[in-house]
């Protein structure tokens, strides 16, 4: 029961109103941006800029943040499996993921998954409950959520046979990518949670 029931501990306790309006926001953000900013970042810096072609990055940082913050301030398991599905979903929704591998990563998917549910799950239940320190916890959280995409991948090459140079960038966006990222996330999620919610606390 501890493990389900540490789903539904968060950091700062907020109305069942602003329950709502913080679900419906994370809920945007991690559906619209891997949907628009590449696009955004192409019309703004130009298509062959260095931002606009490393663009997976600033879309991993943000989603990243906005799994951080659902992890230490939504509960309930219905809304965390809901969140952990909207970046990759929207992400083949654009057609905009990883350009020439689009195809081999709709197999990733599951993996994907499990990897976003499984540092929340770690936030939960090691920082939010236990009370562990917060770089253990989200350090324990990154390791699990990097090492479950990367083997996902790794079974994906081992039954689908794909050209070197997809596999070249597959790898890279689901090992090196996904940890930078995932440790960017990281400290943005949480001063974004500390600032915001202590703040509101406070008035």
């Amino acid at each position: 029961m501890e493990n389900e029931n540490c789903l539904n501990k968060v950091m700062f306790d907020v109305t069942k109103v602003g329950n709502i309006l913080q679900l419906i926001i994370i809920s945007l953000c991690m559906f619209l941006v891997p949907l628009t900013v590449p696009a955004m970042l192409d019309a703004v810096f130009g298509a062959e800029s260095v931002i606009a072609n490393n663009s997976q990055f600033v879309v991993g940082a943000i989603v990243n943040t906005a799994i951080i913050v659902a992890a230490l301030n939504v509960k309930g398991w219905k809304n965390i499996v809901g969140l952990v599905t909207l970046p990759s979903i929207s992400a083949l929704t654009s057609g905009l993921v990883l350009n020439i591998s689009s195809i081999f990563t709709v197999y990733m998917i599951p993996a994907i998954w499990i990897g976003n549910f499984a540092i929340i799950y770690a936030l939960k239940y090691l920082y939010v409950n236990r009370k562990v320190n917060y770089v253990v916890s989200v350090s324990i959280g990154i390791l699990a959520k990097v090492a479950i995409i990367f083997v996902g991948f790794n079974i994906l090459t081992m039954l689908v046979s794909m050209p070197a140079p997809v596999q070249t960038v597959l790898s890279t966006a689901m090992g090196v990518n996904q940890l930078i990222t995932a440790l960017i996330g990281s400290v943005i999620g949480y001063i974004t949670v500390q600032l915001f919610y202590n703040n509101k606390q406070n008035n």
